[in-house]
């Protein structure tokens, strides 16, 4: 295959996955909405993924699986973040809950700047000027500052995934020699693991796991598959795309949202919300340059793209 093509397919690739978690929303919602909770579906869900995941790598598992401390905080902050995110668009608007959840270059040039010691390029510092306008805008509301920041749940499960998001790239800096299957199983693990906790929190384990089959059961295994077979194609297209490139083509992801929100569940963004997430957007495209590049060479960052 020439390069042409070969790019061809990347692109096809990233925007497949901009399309797939811009649709996401959907299936989650109808599983709560049918009785099945996030957490049991963030458990099931996952767990399918991992094990599909497992045997279809088995070879590369085999070889090179090893246990390093650094795969426990990346399995819990990568499990809230989708856990949360998935908790978030069940029960929240959508293109509110992903465009606070796109705040994450924000929090990624402040774990770079105090964990890492990397110093801010001139860009780094107008991305966290635009990511916070963006994120105050979208708050926005009157008795803002009276004590009520947030007016729903779903807004701080967004914030919150969107930090462990940043923070688990942050720390996946240190886990680069790791194989990227073991490091995505970690992560449909940790996402199990907040679905578990949760359901033995409140005792209902059983019963919603006793909601496993006909419909519900079919719409977990499809969910599992996509899961897997998103997570391949996404890497692929990191493999070859840089991953400014990436990140611009991923953004579409907030265009399939919100005319699939429109279309499906009536939901219409308000001037305010358009307003913050071009600011949010526009703090996207230029996150790839948050950090001084070293004079000798740019040191590459590779990122795990799950929600």
């Amino acid at each position: 295959m020439n390069l042409a093509k070969q790019k061809l397919l990347a692109v096809t690739c990233a925007l497949t996955t901009a399309l797939v978690w811009g649709l996401m929303w959907f299936p989650f919602r109808a599983l709560h909405e049918a009785g099945f909770s996030t957490a049991a579906t963030s458990l099931t869900v996952y767990l399918v993924a991992a094990a599909l995941g497992v045997v279809l790598f088995r070879e590369v598992f085999r070889r090179e699986a090893r246990f390093e401390f650094i795969l426990l905080p990346l399995a819990l902050l990568y499990g809230w973040c989708n856990f949360s995110y998935t908790w978030a668009v069940s029960e929240g608007q959508v293109m509110r809950v992903l465009l606070l959840f796109y705040l994450s270059p924000l929090w990624s040039a402040l774990f770079s700047w105090l964990l890492l010691h990397e110093r801010l390029s001139r860009i780094g510092w107008l991305v966290i000027a635009m990511s916070l306008g963006g994120m105050m805008v979208i708050l926005y509301r009157p008795g803002l500052f009276a004590g009520d920041f947030f007016s729903s749940r779903a807004d701080w499960l967004a914030l919150s995934g969107g930090i462990s998001f940043a923070l688990g790239n942050v720390l996946s800096k240190r886990a680069h020699a790791l194989p990227v299957a073991l490091k995505s199983a970690m992560v449909w693990l940790g996402v199990a693991a907040c679905g578990l906790a949760s359901l033995l929190w409140r005792g209902q384990l059983g019963a919603e796991l006793g909601l496993l089959h006909g419909e519900v059961l079919l719409i977990v295994l499809v969910l599992g598959v996509t899961l897997l077979a998103t997570s391949i194609i996404s890497m692929h297209g990191l493999s070859i795309l840089p991953a400014t490139q990436v990140m611009t083509l991923m953004l579409m992801e907030l265009l399939f949202a919100a005319i699939s929100a429109y279309l499906l569940a009536g939901e219409r963004m308000q001037l305010q919300e358009w307003i913050g997430g071009t600011l949010i957007a526009s703090a996207s495209l230029l996150s790839g340059h948050i950090v001084q590049k070293k004079p000798a060479t740019a040191a590459k960052l590779a990122v795990i793209t799950e929600h």
